[in-house]
């Protein structure tokens, strides 16, 4: 049986390197000091794996070790990456470490119980020769006083989330950040995930204040399930000041699909000092934002093998990578 740290077959060796050429041209180098790259990825159902170079057409699951490999290539572009949708099964994980190898940190909250949490788990991917943990990390719970302010609507939350948000404070250089991910709950209609999304907004701007005397960045970053830019999930989104960059406006998130303004369903965001309305009781980001965007990994991850778009999302994933660089 082969091993994912075995040196590849030929053809995906040469797959590979076209992969690598791909995230040369989309992506920003690493440049340790200089610049840090933060990124967030919806992995879809990141729990089993199929212990060969190619998975057979009746093998389950379809991710095999060259999805592995074409996993970690791209996770190894960023300083730190928030990865959602890792389950209950941490097999596909640990291989993945293991290509990334011992310069890697993990830091995973455990499954989230019940049928609304889907055997899911949250985590954080980061390279220890460029960003360390700095001692912070946490899943958020929303006060029964929060609850019960007259700001968010009745019923918005008469539980705490489905998928418990997760927070850790990280440093790089001289900077520390805190970044908050989380995977809102689908649900049943576009409707339902507002209240949601809202009550994760308010809690955030107080969570910003209460941070701001600590000198912390404050960037809430993963699948928020928001279809259009504009809509009323977004306004809620961004309802407390949250502010998403505008390059992020324009690229799409999902691999079903051009369209940057069907879905946008995954989120980088953070807190200005004002946000229009003369509000400057919220920190600014100390970091400085240089650039953002998706990688579109469709052509260049699985390229021998004639995949649907459907069967690349369940050996890859249906979300693209989303992340942001900036300047330290």
């Amino acid at each position: 049986m082969p091993h994912v740290t075995d040196t590849p077959p030929p053809e995906i060796q040469e797959d590979l390197a076209g992969l690598e050429r791909a995230l040369d041209e989309a992506l920003p180098p690493r440049t340790i000091d200089r610049t840090l790259l933060v990124g967030t990825w919806n992995i879809r159902a990141f729990g089993g794996l199929t212990e060969k170079w190619v998975a057979d057409a009746d093998d389950s699951p379809k991710r095999d070790l060259q999805s592995i490999h074409v996993i970690a290539s791209i996770l190894r572009r960023f300083d730190v990456v928030a990865v959602q949708e890792v389950r209950g099964n941490l097999k596909a994980l640990r291989h993945t470490l293991k290509l990334l190898g011992s310069n890697w940190g993990l830091l995973l909250t455990d499954v989230t119980r019940g049928s609304t949490g889907n055997d899911e788990r949250l985590g954080f991917l980061y390279d220890r020769r460029t960003v360390q943990p700095s001692g912070l990390a946490g899943e958020l719970v929303v006060p029964q006083e929060q609850l019960d302010r007259r700001d968010i609507t009745e019923g918005a939350l008469r539980e705490q989330f489905a998928r418990t948000p997760y927070a850790v404070s990280f440093r790089a250089g001289s900077q520390t950040f805190i970044l908050v991910t989380l995977h809102v709950l689908y649900g049943d209609s576009a409707d339902a995930r507002t209240p949601e999304l809202r009550a994760i907004a308010e809690w955030l701007d107080e969570w910003a204040r209460d941070v701001d005397a600590w000198g912390h960045n404050l960037v809430a970053l993963g699948d928020f399930n928001i279809d259009r830019h504009g809509d009323e999930r977004y306004e809620a989104f961004t309802s407390t000041g949250l502010t998403v960059p505008a390059e992020l406006h324009r690229v799409p998130r999902t691999i079903f699909g051009d369209d940057s303004a069907g879905k946008f369903y995954d989120q980088i965001a953070w807190f200005t000092a004002d946000d229009g309305d003369g509000d400057r009781g919220r920190p600014a980001l100390s970091l400085d934002y240089r650039t953002s965007g998706s990688f579109d990994f469709r052509e260049v991850a699985l390229p021998r093998r004639g995949l649907s778009t459907q069967s690349l999302s369940w050996r890859i994933s249906d979300h693209y990578p989303l992340w942001v660089a900036f300047g330290q």
